[in-house]
């Protein structure tokens, strides 16, 4: 990922606090996930879309045309670090309502939903 340069503030969602959002629909959410094809095959949440970072380059052009930056958008990894790197980069993009899920589909497996599995 280019464009990194002095690291922002990153808000953040719990995966308790995921659950209740996805319960409630996720109509008002953009749903984000950067893990990379084999991850996902492996363990998944229904509704995220995928822009895994080995492709940054491929789609990373036309975010703009893909995601509307004014949308609450929730970011999805395995433990948390590459979510985070792509809400920094969604930030320095111009998008506003961005957040990281703490701990990535491995915390929600783990506190959320036993039946995604844990890799």
């Amino acid at each position: 990922m280019s464009g990194q340069n002095s690291p922002q503030s990153i808000a953040t969602i719990s995966v308790e606090e995921l659950a209740l959002r996805l319960a409630e629909g996720k109509e008002n959410l953009q749903l984000v996930d950067v893990r990379e094809a084999q991850e996902i095959e492996l363990a998944s949440i229904e509704g995220f879309e995928i822009f895994p970072l080995s492709e940054f380059a491929e789609w990373s052009g036309q975010i703009h045309g893909k995601l509307d930056a004014d949308r609450e958008t929730l970011v999805l990894c395995h433990h948390g670090m590459r979510s985070a790197q792509m809400c920094q980069w969604l930030i320095q993009q111009g998008f506003s309502n961005v957040k990281n899920i703490v701990g990535g589909i491995d915390a929600y497996s783990a506190i959320v939903d036993p039946g995604v599995k844990r890799y």
